[in-house]
């Protein structure tokens, strides 16, 4: 059943005064390197061409691809959707000659629930965690808007999770160590994950990393009117992206916190989180104020606004300084969330 709901408040600061923060100039270099038409906003006209240049420039890499020269081993597994629904495709991998059940990293793709695949993001998911923190990584292919739209992805997103850790012995996993985790839209989808498990009563992860969630579709936060036009995701690609996954109840006053965690009013009871966003971003304020909500009901959130940093900025500058320090970040926050007491990864 879900909870109350609460508005977040509208901006009444001018337009006019509404400058931008300054980019990191590392980063700010390389989002011109981008060129324009990378940067162009989508839109309901141009979202179908958008999704077919997405799965142009990003093909999904087979499991022998995955697989890495024998250093993961990786399956694919088709598992059944909640209430008769269409099955739900996982992409599972973990490094190779790792003994014992390992802590399990259930990772939600970005792509504004309208792009990407769960295939794509895993060579530098496993690369950055799964080999140096010893997890099992498990991938999901939730169905994109706007051919699926609210709640096929999330209830998707569930299923996956319920079944991987009703399966927790067959995949050698620990289902008591599972982290909940994505970015963009995969951060938002995070979330909702976390607050169907406390109001359904399970299965119950021990932490939530959320990078630069996408967590409100009002869209009218300070910083979606400050970056609008700056941010490579601003607040036009936003709003499309709702309202390909919301349809006319994009907006809606009683809209479900499973759909748009922002609109929860309770936000008790849920596992330690990791926020991260950056400065110049369209999501800056709503993952603040989401870490603002956790502490106001006495839960624990880690946030960090990187300063001059853009949407996607450690993806299109893997290498730079800004990106490195917010790797560093998360992975530290990851080895501690799973090596709590009653928790041991075994890693270094």
């Amino acid at each position: 059943m879900d909870r109350a709901r609460t508005p977040t408040p509208r901006s009444d600061v001018p337009m006019a005064a509404r400058t931008a923060p300054p980019l990191d100039p590392e980063l700010g270099l390389a989002l011109a390197a981008l060129g324009a038409a990378a940067r162009a906003p989508i839109t309901p006209e141009n979202l179908a061409e958008r999704q077919r240049l997405d799965a142009t420039v990003r093909p999904r890499p087979t499991a022998g691809d995955l697989g890495a020269d024998g250093r993961f081993e990786v399956r694919e597994l088709r598992v059944p959707g909640r209430s008769r629904g269409p099955d739900v495709t996982l992409v599972g991998a973990r490094p190779t000659g790792l003994a014992g059940p390992l802590p399990l990293l259930y990772y939600l793709h970005g792509g504004g629930m309208i792009m990407g695949n769960a295939w794509s993001v895993l060579p530098r998911v496993l690369r950055e965690w799964a080999l140096p923190l010893g997890l099992a990584v498990v991938s999901v292919a939730y169905p994109l808007a706007p051919r699926s739209r609210y709640p096929a992805p999330v209830e998707a997103c569930y299923a996956g999770l319920g079944w991987a850790a009703e399966h927790a012995g067959a995949l050698g996993i620990d289902a008591g160590r599972i982290v909940v985790a994505g970015k963009s839209a995969g951060g938002g989808l995070a979330a909702a994950l976390a607050l169907l498990a406390r109001d359904r009563g399970g299965p119950a992860p021990v932490g939530q990393l959320l990078l630069s969630p996408m967590l409100d579709d009002r869209g009218d936060t300070f910083s979606s009117h400050q970056l609008a036009g700056v941010d490579p995701w601003d607040r036009t690609s936003n709003r499309t992206a709702w309202q390909a996954l919301l349809g006319d109840r994009a907006g809606a006053v009683d809209l479900s916190p499973y759909a748009a965690p922002a609109r929860a009013a309770d936000l008790s009871g849920l596992p330690p989180a990791y926020l991260d966003v950056g400065s110049a971003e369209t999501f800056r304020d709503e993952a603040v104020a989401y870490a603002r909500a956790i502490w106001g009901a006495g839960g624990e959130a880690e946030l960090h606004v990187w300063p001059g940093a853009f949407h996607g900025f450690d993806t299109v500058a893997p290498r730079a300084a800004l990106s490195r320090d917010a790797l560093d970040a998360r992975t530290r926050w990851l080895r501690r969330v799973l090596t709590r007491p009653g928790s041991d990864t075994g890693a270094a």
